[in-house]
């Protein structure tokens, strides 16, 4: 059923269509930025330099109309496949095949298509066979009927139909898989229990003590719809290692007394059916409560799970990027000769210094811990390092001895009387990089354990440029990253690699090729390419020296350049976000107000006295015009923000050195959707709830916090023994209990879900909403 070209393109128009109603924005927006994507542009690309075409839309906008565009062309292929497969049936009527085209969703398009869906022999199908259908169609549309009369008219032994019963049961077995194949009641029931329908936890019996992590959940209820991602997760993660037992209560309000469910009563209803007492509605009654039961509930409950499963796992995936953007765009110190320290005990202290551009110009191994003690020869070495390269920062990686280490190199440094900054970086992915192909190319002479080293410094200098080598997942700022669809999780974590490298822009010059891979336009073999070019070449003075790059085509090349940056080349513009395309407006605007293009740089009284209006032309309206005047003004300027550091507290170096009421500083290090994790330095992040970040209510933790956030906190409760740190950034809190009326604010929303055995509700550490969460941070 091949379609024509009037029917693509009425298809076509009618995607743009739905998906401008579902954004709401114009059609014109979305069919133009369909086509740029359909011609190869990336999302980057078209936010940045196709504000015309697509009248403005945002990167958020895009990557929802990206997503939108790709699932409703899915739903298209399959919508086709179907039809297909029912007209080769010769089963397709002009009504079901309207009801297929207007099907907006997957699910209701396989709940249309199930009826026809090529499967096994059923019950029914062997009783259709046996020719029952007139008998079920008789006793299910006459209330008058008498079932065992009618049934006697239909037993042949020859068929297997040996009596009545048999006559009956089969005739039952028709009715319930038409009723199970009723999309229109599906879809009824799917409305029902999507708002009403509860999840039931309980512990697999003789599991109690080995599962002992899922104790929140060893006699839990809340309803599907309100249940939390990281709640959800959490189950499903107990049932998968199997020590709870999940499944759903579609009538949780319905009186225990009532044997029938609320959804017998939907079926009833859909087919208009009046249930008095004759022999004829007590065979229906058990007809629909069987196919309820037996044929529908099962199904409903495994998708109701598996939507419950999909929601949290986006919101999962939506926490681990939003954490990732703000790690990414996290401040650069900047170019300056750095230090990275790789602490260590046994095995040492790792050293790598590195200059402004990152490049290894020396590695050591020191000793200064125990079992060691070589304190005197290790400060010697770290003095010298200094001394010789010009050291401007130190960069502490926060594992195993990172305080320890910061109190010697304090130490050291107190002694040589240098000025030298040090801060404590996280080294979260270190490892991975280290072992990893990209970094054995890049030093495959030096030693895995020094690799890690070279990782912490460069990562300081720009945590951007160094975090793009390492795979997303290993950074550490997910929440159960390992229990969501991998595949969704890559592809979203990469649009948000690519969203924040092209917003700061390439130095192609000093550029990585994991970086490069990451620039709207450029493959990973390009981006390789780019190197070698370099090394044979020297540095690229120009944009359009990258034409001359192997397979790095016209296309690459229109979607790249205006992301790569060339610092003190031939031409200014280089340096800058302006695309090579919009060059000439520059020009323009140099002739028409006699000035040569760098002085126009930098010029703000005169580019703010530029109207924009007057530069545009065909290809360049407004927008674009607009955002070379900026550009101009601060080229190349980087949007992440001024670099900062937190100040752990001296002599804090270890959880039993922490007393509640402490106030110190630190930083988010990670946000889930109950909190805020912060490292004040003890080697163990403590937890700011929810309840405990404003004094105002707070539906989502990011309204206050980001990863990378330096903030102040206090401690209100610590358990040495469970490695628990229990924080407020309300420092007018009191130490030892959670603030109830906190509490109580971020409680008030999820009260309908309380658990039915929840119990008393006071604040100790142990039973507030604090322990919840810690519990689930723990896992």
């Amino acid at each position: 059923m091949s379609q024509t070209l009037s029917q693509q393109q009425n298809t076509a128009q009618h995607l743009s269509q739905l998906i401008a109603k579902e954004l709401n924005v114009r059609v014109e927006q979305v069919t133009a930025t369909i086509n740029l994507i359909d011609e190869g542009s990336t999302i980057p690309f078209i936010a940045r330099y196709r504000k015309e075409v697509t009248g403005g839309l945002d990167d958020t906008q895009l990557r929802n109309l990206d997503a939108r565009l790709s699932y409703l062309r899915e739903l298209n292929e399959r919508r086709k496949t179907i039809l297909k497969s029912i007209n080769d049936q010769g089963k397709l009527t002009a009504k079901l095949e309207n009801d297929i085209n207007q099907a907006d969703s997957k699910t209701r398009l396989e709940d249309l298509y199930l009826p026809y869906k090529p499967k096994r022999r059923t019950k029914g199908q062997i009783a259709i066979e046996a020719g029952l259908e007139p008998l079920a169609t008789t006793l299910w549309k006459e209330a008058q009927s008498d079932p065992e009369t009618e049934a006697k008219q239909y037993i042949n032994p020859e068929k297997g139909i040996i009596d009545t019963k048999s006559a009956l049961d089969g005739a039952r077995s028709i009715i319930m898989e038409q009723i199970a194949e009723n999309a229109d009641l599906i879809s009824k029931l799917r409305q029902y229990l999507s708002t009403q329908a509860e999840i039931v936890s309980r512990v697999i019996e003789g599991k109690e003590q080995e599962g002992q992590k899922f104790k929140d959940y060893f006699e839990h209820n809340e309803k599907l719809s309100k249940t939390p991602s990281h709640r959800a997760l959490a189950m499903l993660r107990g049932r998968n290692e199997g020590f709870l037992q999940l499944s759903m209560n579609a009538d949780p309000n319905q009186d225990e007394s009532i044997r029938s469910s609320y959804c017998e009563e939907i079926i009833t209803n859909h087919y208009g059916i009046n249930l008095s007492d004759t022999a004829a509605n007590k065979w229906r009654k058990q007809v629909i409560s069987w196919a309820w039961r037996i044929k529908i509930s099962t199904h409903m409950e495994t998708e109701m799970m598996g939507a419950m499963k999909e929601r949290s796992e986006m919101d999962a995936i939506e926490v681990f990027a939003s954490n990732l953007k703000d790690l990414l765009m996290a401040a650069p110190a900047g170019p300056k000769a750095t230090l990275g320290l790789d602490p260590g005990l046994r095995t040492g202290s790792k050293i790598a210094v590195v200059d402004a551009t990152g490049k290894v110009l020396a590695t050591d191994t020191i000793y200064p811990h125990q079992p060691h003690n070589q304190i005197d020869k290790s400060a010697h070495v770290i003095e010298k390092l200094i001394k010789q390269h010009g050291v401007d920062l130190i960069a502490i990686g926060n594992g195993t001895a990172s305080r320890e280490t910061d109190d010697f190199v304090a130490n050291t440094l107190k002694k040589a009387n240098l000025s030298t900054q040090k801060i404590i970086v996280s080294e979260a992915g270190a490892s991975v990089y280290s072992a990893s192909e990209l970094a054995a190319n890049e030093f495959p002479n030096m030693d895995v354990s020094l690799r890690g080293a070279v990782s912490i410094a460069r990562r300081l200098q720009d945590p951007l440029a160094e975090l793009v080598k390492i795979d997303p997942k290993s950074i550490g700022v997910g929440q159960y990253q390992h229990d969501v669809s991998q595949a969704a999780l890559a592809k979203r974590l990469n649009a948000v690699v690519e969203d924040c490298v092209n917003a700061v822009g390439v130095d192609v010059n000093t550029a990585s090729s994991a970086l490069l891979n990451r620039v709207a336009g450029l493959s990973n073999t390009i981006a390789e390419n780019i190197v070698k070019y370099r090394d044979e070449n020297g540095r690229f003075e120009t944009r359009t020296t990258l034409k001359k790059v192997a397979r790095l085509g016209p296309k690459a090349f229109e979607q790249c350049a205006g992301f790569l940056r060339i610092m003190d080349g031939k031409n200014p513009l280089d340096a800058s976000s302006v695309h090579p395309e919009a060059y000439p407006v520059v020009k323009l605007v140099a002739e028409k107000n006699n000035k040569p293009i760098k002085a126009l740089i930098g010029d703000t009284p005169f580019l703010r006295s530029l109207n924009a209006i007057d530069y545009t032309d065909n290809t360049f309206g407004v927008p674009t015009v607009t955002d070379i005047i900026k550009e101009l003004d601060k080229p190349g300027r980087d949007p992440r923000p001024e670099f900062k550091t937190a100040t752990f507290a001296d002599g804090i170096n270890a959880i039993s050195d922490l007393e509640p009421g402490m106030i110190l500083e630190g930083v988010v290090s990670n946000v889930a959707n109950f909190g805020a994790f912060v490292d004040i330095g003890v080697h163990q992040d403590g937890l700011v709830h929810i309840s405990a970040l404003t004094d105002r209510y707070v539906a989502d933790p990011r309204e206050i916090v980001k990863a990378g956030d330096i903030v102040k906190v206090k401690v209100l409760e610590v358990e040495v023994q469970r490695k628990r740190i229990a924080l407020s950034m309300r420092l007018t809190d009191e130490p030892g209990q959670a603030n109830k009326a906190q509490v109580k604010r971020n409680t008030n929303t999820e009260r309908n879900n309380k658990p039915k055995n929840s119990g008393s509700q006071n604040q100790s550490f142990g039973n507030s909403a604090f322990a919840d969460a810690f519990k689930k941070a723990k896992r």
